[in-house]
């Protein structure tokens, strides 16, 4: 069934919004963010202190993508207010481990014995710092943030090991939310 949806975003203080063609540009204390927006059936203006997503004659599909929107535009606001963490601990119960921070690279040295050391490209306008055996990543864009802390997990994976027997690698323990 093809229904006419309305749906409004308020934009909290300290925030600005700026709409240019399809990019919305966010701004607050942490920084700016902007992301690329567009459906043929959507249109997203800014009225007053809110956002205004319309569309007519939406089927579920569209209906769907509204919301998928929104829900990128909050990620936006709260990034740019507030910012996002990830946490990692590094587990090496048979070799100790030596992770460093070196330019946009992390260096894993030690891994299970392996002479050759691992690296991970750290994506741009992320944080990352060790602290012990903790590793915290930080910045405004829950997508580089998740993907930084999603890269270093994957960096120290072994197949055909048991997980229960070998824990050893660095795991997610902590997610933005």
């Amino acid at each position: 069934m093809k229904i006419d949806i309305t749906e409004k975003l308020s934009i909290p203080e300290g925030v600005t919004l700026e709409i240019n063609n399809d990019i919305i540009k966010v701004t607050g204390k942490k920084g700016s963010n902007e992301r690329k927006i567009f459906h043929p059936k959507i249109k997203v203006e800014k009225i007053d202190n809110q956002l205004m997503f319309k569309t007519k004659k939406a089927t579920k599909r569209e209906k769907i993508f509204l919301n998928t929107l929104k829900a990128h535009i909050r990620n936006l606001i709260k990034g740019v207010k507030d910012g996002y963490e990830y946490k990692l601990k590094i587990c090496s119960g048979h070799f100790p481990m030596n992770v460093s921070v070196q330019g946009k690279e992390l260096i894993i040295k030690n891994f299970f014995g392996e002479k050759k050391p691992r690296k991970v490209k750290l994506i741009d306008n992320v944080e990352v710092k060790v602290e012990g055996d903790i590793i915290k990543i930080n910045g405004i864009d829950i997508d580089s943030v998740s993907q930084t802390a999603s890269k270093i997990e994957l960096a120290t994976r072994r197949t055909d090991y048991d997980r229960r027997v070998y824990q050893d690698g660095i795991w997610i323990i902590k997610k933005a939310k």
